[in-house]
């Protein structure tokens, strides 16, 4: 389902991943586990195309990853990434924009889901 190949993130004079390839199955749950300064954020922060690899590549089902896939991806960061001088209603709104939806339409959702 997902193709890790060969990725290589540097930062500044940290190399953070160095050629790391991993084959996630499809309905499969799957885990980093590491210590700090591992690679688990950095790798993480690719596969949702937050970021992008210096070189290697994602695929999705085969496909090259591109933001169609994003949408199916599942992401529980450590921290809850909340921003505490901003309403729960605005957040939503916020993160929506950020996932491409117009203001209107995000308004729209959130008050059918809230």
């Amino acid at each position: 389902m997902i193709s890790i190949r060969n990725i290589v993130k540097q930062y500044a004079n940290h190399r953070a991943l160095d050629n790391v390839s991993i084959e996630i199955e499809e309905g499969k749950v799957f885990g980093l586990l590491g210590p700090n300064g591992a690679g688990k954020t950095s790798l993480i922060r690719i596969i949702n195309q937050i970021t992008a690899p210096d070189s290697g590549e994602v695929l999705f089902g085969g496909e090259p990853l591109n933001q169609v896939h994003i949408e199916q991806i599942g992401y529980l960061p450590e921290e809850r990434g909340l921003y505490k001088k901003m309403e729960i209603g605005e957040q939503i709104i916020y993160l929506a924009r950020l996932k491409g939806l117009s203001r209107n339409e995000a308004l729209r959702r959130a008050k059918y889901w809230f």
